[in-house]
């Protein structure tokens, strides 16, 4: 039960980014351990023998983890991340996988090396984790923008003389976005190699870089802390307080 509460509590705080020491693809993971189905559905079919029948623990490595405040913050990078590397394996520009030199200059190249020019994402994804927090980071201010130059609308009186149901841009929708859109404020990334966040040009200020400390093949468990759960009055004492991790 506290192992469960553990999963519950902690989803969509952490994101682990694994990486192939082969091909460098990368898989992105809101579980410590990688799913075998899970992680294959991120790889695109590129060519023969680009996607493995099953994951190899040997060949898959932490490239990150990436800790956020909120729950709700942590599942949007995760989904927008995946859709920047779905882009990156599926609409390249040709001179990505043109040959530059040579007397085939110009050419586009061969299946086996476009399937290995297009599985190489982990510069890409680093640059899309900087994308994602720095849109994050611009967000609260767009969202303070757009509730400044919001006007209201105006109130019409019904047949009864009673007062119209609230719309969707009156003040509780409001309330809700700006929940929605937290800064990179408290964003923690660990990495396995810390020069690897030289791929990206900039990173938010606010954002907060440390090395990662691997566990063999997984990725070394997210810092939590410990939440006391009292037991209520009329529980018998032997029943004691439980302590499950908090976020």
């Amino acid at each position: 039960m506290v192992q469960l509460a553990a999963r519950a509590i902690q989803h969509g705080y952490n994101i682990f980014v694994y990486n192939n020491i082969r091909t460098n693809q990368v898989v992105y993971s809101l579980t410590r351990a990688m799913n075998n189905n899970d992680s294959l559905r991120q790889l695109p079919y590129l060519g023969k023998k680009t996607v493995p029948a099953a994951l190899r623990k040997d060949l898959w490595l932490p490239l990150a983890t990436i800790s956020f405040p909120s729950s709700s913050q942590g599942l949007t990078a995760f989904r927008k991340l995946r859709e920047y590397r779905k882009l990156h394996e599926t609409a390249y520009p040709l001179e990505l996988i043109t040959q530059t030199e040579g007397k085939n200059k110009g050419t586009l190249l061969g299946k086996k090396k476009r399937g290995k020019k297009l599985m190489d994402q982990k510069a890409n994804s680093v640059a899309d984790i900087a994308a994602v927090l720095k849109q994050q980071e611009e967000a609260p201010r767009q969202v303070e923008e757009d509730v400044g130059n919001r006007r209201p609308r105006p109130r019409s009186r019904s047949r009864k003389g009673g007062s119209p149901p609230a719309g969707k841009n009156d003040g509780p929708q409001t309330q809700v976005e700006a929940q929605d859109t937290d800064g990179t404020e408290g964003v923690k990334i660990r990495w396995s190699n810390i020069l690897d966040a030289q791929f990206a040009e900039t990173w938010p200020a606010s954002v907060i870089h440390d090395n990662l400390t691997k566990d063999r093949y997984a990725a070394a468990a997210p810092m939590v802390s410990m939440v006391t759960v009292e037991p209520p009055a009329d529980v018998p004492k032997a029943e004691a307080a439980e302590t499950v991790p908090g976020p």
